[in-house]
């Protein structure tokens, strides 16, 4: 789950990690009165949606006092924001964050996230701060610092060394660091997130470290423990068609393809879309129904996939575990009478009751294209999606 700028800056005031005034405004009116409150000579104006690369979409303005936040605040309040990470739909502006101006005299990144791969926490900094640092690592990757950190253990005082003189600071400002970099790291802990990112981190002229933008995500699996960051949540920011999935116990997610997937299990799921990239296609979401998918359930699987007017050819492809074929078999049916699915449909069911459930689609009279193996199925699908193109 993601949070807002505003949001997070107020968790980390909760630990201990400086940040900038700031005040939330959701009317050109109120940025003004905002700004009049803060009584910086210099305010900034953020747009606040759940996207990188707001400052070059125009959604970060510089003003000079009262008048200036807010024309500012009017330009960005309901502006559709499109960067790298908002796609071309973009995202509308409902809010902004107004911040009292800090005077910057260098930027830095850092970030912690969980390396799955070493069983460890890990810090990432750089020099190159207000970059994305996906962006360093492929251009200056000698810039990027990694610590790893033993859950067992805990940050140590030798790491905050190396990192900060590795960014070149001096003696104390790394004693500056050290509790920024230990609030940020009970934040990540106790709240369980996913990702702490500043970017950037700057120092001020008079030698003061401040967390000048924010960016966390926490893992969803852990909300049940945390009501209070649960209530955080922003069903503005998110996809429609995930919201309507969560609700019902379904794992969708929106990609840019034209063909529909519905799969149970994740790691089925994620093969399904690379043989659909193999066979020349491109898939327009992930659907994993889970290992508890009935009737019901794919036919309001298929309410969500036909939500995207993008999908022009629906791939089923299920493993009869836990679940039963012939079940699913019923539900497609049902589901394409229900609909009146008038694109292309391909299914696969392999595993417990396959036969019974093939059976019920060769004889529901529904144009349903079957296969039986993977490649089959990918192929079978961009196919059909071709045909019915051309």
């Amino acid at each position: 789950m993601n949070v807002h700028e505003y949001q997070a800056k107020e968790l980390l005031r909760e630990f201990g990690v400086p940040v900038p005034d700031g005040v939330l405004a959701t009317t050109a009116g109120e940025a003004e009165r905002a700004a009049r409150e803060l009584k910086s000579a210099v305010c900034v104006v953020k747009a606040q949606v759940h996207a990188g690369g707001r400052g070059k979409a125009g959604g970060v303005k510089i003003a000079k006092g009262p008048a200036e936040t807010k024309q500012a605040a009017s330009e960005i309040l309901g502006m559709t924001l499109r960067s790298a990470q908002t796609g071309p739909e973009g995202k509308v502006v409902r809010k902004v964050y107004i911040e009292a101006g800090s005077d910057i005299a260098h930027e830095y990144y850092l970030g912690f996230v969980i390396d799955r791969a070493s069983e460890s926490f890990a810090i990432i900094a750089s020099t190159e701060g207000g970059m994305e640092i996906e962006e360093v690592a492929a251009k200056t990757p000698e810039k990027i610092i990694t610590v790893y950190i033993d859950a067992n253990v805990g940050l140590q005082a030798y790491q905050v060394r190396h990192i900060g003189f590795g960014l070149g600071l001096d003696g104390a400002q790394v004693g500056q660091l050290e509790t920024f970099l230990r609030g940020l790291f009970r934040l990540f802990q106790e709240k369980d997130a996913s990702l702490v990112e500043i970017n950037p981190l700057v120092v001020t002229s008079s030698g003061d470290l401040i967390a000048l933008d924010a960016k966390l995500n926490f893992d969803d699996n852990a909300l049940f423990r945390h009501p209070e960051i649960a209530k955080l949540r922003d069903p503005d920011e998110e996809d429609p068609r995930e919201r309507a999935a969560a609700e019902i116990d379904l794992a969708y997610v929106g990609l840019d393809g034209n063909i529909g997937c519905m799969v149970n299990g994740a790691g089925l799921a994620m093969a399904t879309l690379d043989m659909i990239q193999v066979c020349g296609g491109s898939p327009a979401n992930f659907l994993d129904a889970g290992g508890g998918a009935d009737k019901e359930k794919v036919q309001e699987a298929f309410k969500l996939i036909l939500r995207d007017e993008n999908v022009k050819g629906i791939l089923v492809n299920i493993f009869g575990g836990i679940v039963l074929c012939d079940l699913i078999a019923e539900g497609v049916v049902a589901a394409a009478r229900e609909l009146g699915i008038g694109v292309p449909l391909v299914v696969r069911l392999q595993g417990t009751n396959a036969a019974e459930g093939r059976k019920i689609l060769a004889e529901s009279g529904l144009d349903i294209t079957p296969a039986e193996t993977l490649r089959e199925a990918g192929e079978r699908a961009v196919a059909a999606v071709r045909g019915a193109e051309g």
